[in-house]
């Protein structure tokens, strides 16, 4: 073979393994990384974990009438939010004319309702009242519908005097089951927080969703609000509830002050598949911290980092 010919040849051939090597080398390194979120290619183990805020955060500037609900909606875009929590407590009014209003706002800013939430206690030792208290879960139902959203926290409530756990958690049952009922025939869930009170156990808030049974029915897992015990810390409680929970409410330290481990807590939820809003509910102010108009930016940007680094989405 003449040798001019041969080196073209050559050059020819090394040209292509170079091309191939390099689009070998893509490829292993676009590839998931074994542990990492996107490793598994199920969608039942991918994690979707969405940055959120509760109006609750801002509550003191809304009660003052130094915000309205419109000017935060438009702070959780400054602040690139996923979704905002609508907390009952501040709503000027509920108005069909202006939740529709407050629905189209929100799709104009491209900000999604995670939930809303009201505060309407189920421990009642009195039938008639847990009647009424039913009455009013429903109420908030038709109100969260009307804003478009699909989640209403609720509460169990605290025990009442002369009432024993057993027959409150009964009570709470009875309520939610009901009120899961009404809720399901709109396709929106209810959120049981695991609050101060009756369900401030994993323990607790398991036994209500075993008994409900009803995929409307799940846990607002707020991660502040455990108490331990001999045998689960509040991280193993917020692991054994995550199955179950539907809207998170975030906050960097328990209700003892104690600092949170907050990406211990995000690859719990990862580890789980979980998806959902991971909304920052500051109270910071309340504890001597600083006001709302600085802790909440510098909250919803752990959390904002904390989904980037364990969500797919």
């Amino acid at each position: 073979m003449p040798r001019n010919i041969a080196r073209r040849q050559f050059l020819k051939t090394a040209a292509a393994t170079a091309v191939a090597g390099a689009a070998l080398s893509t490829q292993l390194n676009a590839a998931p990384q074994a542990g990492s979120p996107s490793a598994s290619a199920d969608p039942a183990q991918m994690p979707r974990l969405f940055a959120g805020c509760c109006a609750y955060s801002y509550r003191s500037l809304l009660t003052k009438g130094q915000m309205t609900y419109e000017q935060f909606i438009q702070k959780a875009v400054e602040l690139r939010l996923d979704g905002v929590d609508m907390t009952a407590y501040y709503f000027k009014s509920t108005d069909p004319a202006y939740l529709a209003h407050l629905r189209w706002f929100a799709y104009k800013n491209a900000m999604p309702f995670s939930g809303s939430a009201c505060g309407s206690s189920m421990v009642q030792a009195d039938a008639a009242k847990r009647a009424q208290v039913l009455g009013e879960i429903r109420k908030w139902v038709d109100v969260t519908d009307q804003l478009g959203a699909s989640h209403l926290r609720v509460f169990a409530g605290k025990l009442p005097q002369g009432a024993n756990l057993k027959e409150a958690t009964g009570w709470v049952v009875d309520t939610l089951k009901a009120a899961s009922d009404y809720s399901g025939k709109k396709g929106i869930v209810l959120g049981l927080e695991d609050h101060s009170g009756v369900s401030q156990s994993a323990d607790v808030c398991l036994e209500i969703m075993h008994r409900v049974d009803s995929p409307y029915a799940r846990i607002n897992l707020d991660i502040t609000h455990f108490i331990p015990t001999p045998t689960q810390d509040a991280y193993a409680q917020i692991a054994a509830c995550i199955p179950y929970a539907s809207v998170s409410h975030i906050r960097d330290r328990f209700d003892d002050g104690t600092p949170i481990d907050m990406d211990r807590v995000w690859k719990l939820y990862a580890d789980a598949g979980h998806k959902g809003y991971m909304s920052v509910e500051y109270e910071g102010d309340v504890h001597g911290g600083v006001p709302a108009e600085i802790g909440v930016p510098r909250l919803v940007a752990k959390v904002r980092e904390l989904c980037k680094k364990y969500s797919t989405a």
